[in-house]
């Protein structure tokens, strides 16, 4: 197993990737219900509004914030040609990720654990 943090950068870019893709899909699933008719429409947003999704938009907010920080960091080690600060920009975005994240999903979850 590889351990270094190149590789779970590596990982968790095509793993949020993967997962921002998948959404998009879900996301035309329900949109384009919208030519079916209002009943089609509304049946599918009342599935995606189901107690399990609030937590899996948690999930997406993860996944945006991830990729869109680690992307920013890819272009700054391409870009200013600073491979050798690779390991510290890495725990750089994991730690603005997380506070990026933290901050966004605490009023999610609450609002999804009913403390609107």
């Amino acid at each position: 197993m590889y351990k270094t943090t190149g590789f779970f950068s590596f990982a968790l870019r095509r793993i949020t990737g993967v997962a921002l893709a998948l959404y998009l899909f879900l996301h035309m699933w329900v949109i384009g219900s919208i030519n079916q008719g209002q009943a089609a429409f509304d049946d599918r947003l009342a599935t995606v509004q189901q107690p399990i999704f609030k937590f899996l938009e948690i999930a997406l907010l993860a996944a945006v914030v991830y990729h869109g920080v680690d992307g920013i960091r890819l272009l700054i080690v391409h870009y200013f040609n600073v491979a050798e600060y690779r390991r510290s920009l890495f725990y750089a975005v994991m730690v603005v990720s997380a506070l990026l994240i933290i901050a966004g999903g605490l009023p999610m979850l609450m609002f999804a654990l009913g403390g609107h």
